[in-house]
């Protein structure tokens, strides 16, 4: 059986505590390893995907699969990161992972939607500040 490292990303405080976007994030992961594998850990990370801050569970996560050859699996793309270079950077350093809401992507279709996924974070955080 495989075995699976769980990262979830929510973008508030009150998101993680309500359990909006978390619960169906875990929901996705589990339902998509029922079956195929175990998790033997789960991050959690409360930080926004426009934010250009460290995240350090993330990379708690991808160490423990390195370690574990586990895979590292999140429910969307977008939880995962919205910047070309971190998914370029995970597949550089070898490290596998899943992402649930296209668990049959390659390469190449990760890149494009990091691409778009960026995009969509830039767009966001324009609309914030004129917003504000």
């Amino acid at each position: 059986m495989k075995k699976y490292v769980a990262y979830y990303r929510v973008s508030t405080a009150m998101q993680a505590k309500s359990g909006l976007g978390l619960q169906a994030q875990k929901d996705t992961v589990v339902n998509y390893t029922g079956g195929k594998g175990y998790i033997i850990s789960e991050f959690i990370e409360i930080e926004t995907g426009t934010r250009k801050k460290k995240r350090i569970e993330i990379y708690k996560a991808i160490e423990l699969a390195k370690k574990e050859r586990a895979i590292l699996i999140v429910g969307k793309l977008d939880r995962l990161a919205r910047d070309v270079e971190f998914t370029s950077a995970l597949y550089n350093g070898g490290v596998e992972f899943i992402c649930c809401d296209n668990p049959n992507a390659n390469k190449l279709t990760i890149q494009l939607l990091s691409v778009i996924a960026e995009h969509e974070a830039e767009i966001i955080s324009k609309r914030i500040k004129e917003t504000l």
